[in-house]
């Protein structure tokens, strides 16, 4: 079978795909980068031009591209089996990767629900925390999440993470209680920074009594509001939410489909502050990038909550197809072997040096309105008039067209909106941090005209 040449490539997808996040208007008017390849913390174009991949494919990539460790796992396998079900059957990799993950998360989360996807483990949440309640004898529909909090696109996801951008065409299907987090309230209602960790823990307190009994769990994402526009919320917030939930009586759900794997400098972002959530959601970076696989971590309390006779129905009736699949599993379990404790103390001195290179490169750029960073996520947004807080009209493009120049330049970045995300592989090297910054301050300055 011949090589298709990447014309055709363009051809099949302009006529058959239908991307995700996508104005396909805008998409079909343009040929795209066609990426055939990768190695390390680069993508290769169909034409053999080497990309830093700035973003981990989404987010997801941790340990570079074609890692052999992670390789020769999924080979390992495939001489093996690439997938059996566990409805019935057990899997050496599946009860591995939960073994392993029992002993890295927070303490207390012994039990593994796999998934395919970030917003599949979110509703899995959702569903454990709604029953768990009910097989305790209580009725408690609602929940409380943050304000612009993303946490998926499936429905139950959506409703706890409502964004105007993502889903103003759907309605939440579940009761949510919205409340501020510390920058959202420095941000949209202009409280000082002094006041604002005080001020959300008080509404977050406010909400929970006044709806006490009712909320079957507070949902957040720990340390940063990935999708918000990479929204940081200072180590103590964290801490004070789980103290508020166990006063209250009701349960927390971090998810750390983003923050998770290294990214914020710790394996967990819950590791800043040792706080240990009831339902822990984990995904992207599971399997170090390389195929789809997510899991819910639940305690034992909840766990034995749904222990029963068979003919008392009491079981989690929920599955995908794919859950546990073995090639996923071979993955994540090379994966978290590859978090050694030097890697992990590798990582603050990347973050520094990421941070002293925004600094002197991106942070005197008259458009550029705040750099927002904890770890290796970094958000920089720009405004047309920082000073007046003016953005630039969404039809400008102005995040859009930052990322095709940076691509001239031969970094892969993603904005969302008008706010360029930094977010690279763990094993980025010194040379390609400066490499990175130097790319995002070139092409901010190109199309904001600095």
């Amino acid at each position: 079978m011949h090589e298709p040449r990447p014309s055709d490539i363009v051809a099949l997808d302009h006529a058959h795909l239908w991307h995700p996040f996508t104005q396909m208007q805008e998409w079909l008017a343009a040929d795209p980068l066609v990426i055939s390849a990768a190695e390390g913390n680069y993508l290769i174009g169909a034409d053999g031009r080497r990309y830093l991949d700035g973003v981990s494919s989404l987010w997801c990539n941790v340990h570079g591209h074609r890692h052999p460790a992670i390789d020769a796992a999924i080979r390992d396998q495939l001489h093996r089996v690439a997938h059996t079900t566990l409805l019935g059957l057990a899997s050496p990799p599946a009860a591995l990767v939960a073994a392993r993950l029992a002993a890295l998360a927070p303490a207390g989360l012994t039990r593994t629900f796999y998934s395919d996807a970030g917003a599949t483990a979110v509703e899995i949440a959702l569903k454990l925390a709604l029953q768990y309640w009910r097989l305790r004898g209580e009725d408690r529909p609602g929940f409380v999440a943050l304000v612009e909090a993303y946490h998926g696109d499936t429905l139950g996801a959506m409703s706890i993470g409502f964004s105007e951008t993502f889903h103003r065409f759907y309605r939440p299907l579940l009761p949510v209680e919205r409340v501020p987090a510390p920058y959202a309230l420095q941000r949209l209602e202009a409280r000082p920074e002094s006041e604002a960790l005080a001020i959300a823990l008080e509404r977050l307190d406010e909400t929970l009594r006044r709806k006490r009994g009712t909320i079957a769990a507070v949902v957040l994402e720990p340390l940063m509001q990935g999708a918000a526009g990479m929204w940081p919320q200072p180590v103590e917030y964290l801490r004070e939410v789980r103290a508020l939930t166990q006063r209250h009586e009701t349960l927390l759900v971090c998810d750390e489909v983003a923050t998770g794997f290294g990214r914020t400098g710790r394996l967990f972002a819950c590791d800043h502050t040792a706080t240990s959530p009831d339902l822990l959601v984990l995904g992207k970076g599971l399997t170090g990038g390389y195929l789809p696989l997510a899991a819910t971590l639940a305690t034992e309390e909840i766990f034995r909550a749904f222990l029963g006779p068979y003919d008392g129905y009491t079981a989690f009736f929920h599955g995908h197809t794919f859950t546990g699949n073995a090639l996923a599993c071979a993955a994540a379990l090379a994966s978290l072997q590859l978090f050694t404790p030097a890697m992990l103390a590798a990582i603050p001195a990347k973050a520094a040096a990421l941070a002293a290179a925004l600094a002197a490169a991106v942070r005197p750029l008259p458009s550029v309105f705040e750099i927002r960073q904890q770890g290796l996520m970094v958000g920089i947004e720009l405004m047309r008039d920082p000073q007046r807080r003016t953005g630039f009209a969404p039809a400008e493009r102005i995040g859009h067209r930052v990322i095709l120049a940076a691509r001239r330049r031969g970094v892969v970045l993603r904005p969302l909106g008008d706010v360029l995300v930094l977010m690279p592989p763990l094993s980025i090297g010194d040379d390609e941090i400066a490499t990175l910054v130097a790319v995002a301050a070139e092409s901010i300055a190109e199309v904001t005209g600095a």
